[in-house]
């Protein structure tokens, strides 16, 4: 269920001013209608050349067990998001939630402006049957910063998977800094790191105002590896070509989310891989983690 259409919405303007400053809103639950502005003590942030990438995440990565897209569903998303999970697995107590109908209606109208994307992972249970979300994330993008905001998940690995690709698709579109906002030992676990507001602060300036050519990312070595797993092009050992073997390498300039995203199908498509474009992401990623 949408959000109601007479929900006074944040201002786009001052949530884009909020997220430029280092803050970002947040509600008591779902049904409240007031917010709150957040500026933590401690910030977090994901490296983007640091994402832990577990031998499961590659294999399902490899494997092409899901189908990724962005900005496809992102209504759907944000519901996924708010809706209600279980603290811990052992309570029956579900936890409340953070995305008020205020906020989620707030979100939807920055996408529309182009200023919040979706990424979103999906699973066919059978060839012809039709397809299920069941994991993603979104967040804010403005110049070289991506603000995640949540993320979800149904399958295993498969937030994880829906977090891989928007690391791919942001060093290869030039970005510089992954906020995370809070710390949670999940995200420790992937890689992320804490530092005071203060030094959060200081790369957020840095990322909006930055060259491009400084924060272009190393390129990758090869197209795809000669794995023997997955489908596709399977122990075939794609030749480097220099115009799309730049699989993580950004351009010139900086592209948005969904033209970074667009670009690394592209870059699979060139190397063989339209099929199984997890392989490419896989290997990329797991040449700097």
């Amino acid at each position: 269920m949408h959000a109601p259409r007479s929900t006074p919405i944040i201002e786009p303007e001052l949530l884009m001013l909020a997220y430029r400053s280092g803050i970002f809103p947040m509600a008591d639950s779902r049904d409240d209608p007031e917010i709150f502005w957040i500026e933590p003590r401690l910030r977090a942030i994901l490296p983007l050349d640091g994402l832990r990438v577990s031998h499961s995440l590659a294999r399902s990565l490899r494997r092409g067990r899901f189908t990724v897209t962005c900005n496809e569903a992102f209504s759907a998303v944000m519901e996924a998001c708010a809706a209600p999970r279980r603290v811990r697995p052992e309570e029956d107590d579900e936890g409340g939630s953070w995305i008020s109908h205020r906020i989620q209606a707030s979100y939807e109208n920055l996408h529309f402006l182009g200023h919040a994307h979706s990424i979103e992972v999906w699973q066919q249970e059978r060839s012809g049957g039709p397809r299920e979300l069941v994991g993603g994330l979104y967040g804010v993008g403005f110049d070289r910063v991506f603000c995640g905001e949540s993320m979800f998940s149904r399958v295993s690995d498969s937030s994880k998977v829906a977090l891989a690709w928007l690391v791919a698709a942001l060093r290869h579109g030039g970005a510089s800094l992954l906020d995370c906002q809070f710390m949670t030992p999940h995200l420790a676990s992937l890689g992320a790191v804490e530092m005071p507001q203060k030094r959060y602060l200081a790369l957020l300036q840095q990322a909006q105002s930055e060259p491009a050519s400084e924060t272009t990312s190393a390129p990758a070595d090869h197209c795809v590896t000669g794995s023997s797993t997955g489908s596709g092009v399977a122990g075939a050992g794609v030749a480097v070509d220099d115009a799309v073997g730049d699989a993580l390498g950004a351009g010139a300039g900086v592209l948005a989310l969904p033209e970074a995203f667009a670009a690394l199908l592209g870059d699979a498509a060139s190397c063989g891989l339209a099929s199984s474009p997890g392989k490419l992401i896989a290997q990329a990623l797991t040449q700097t983690s």
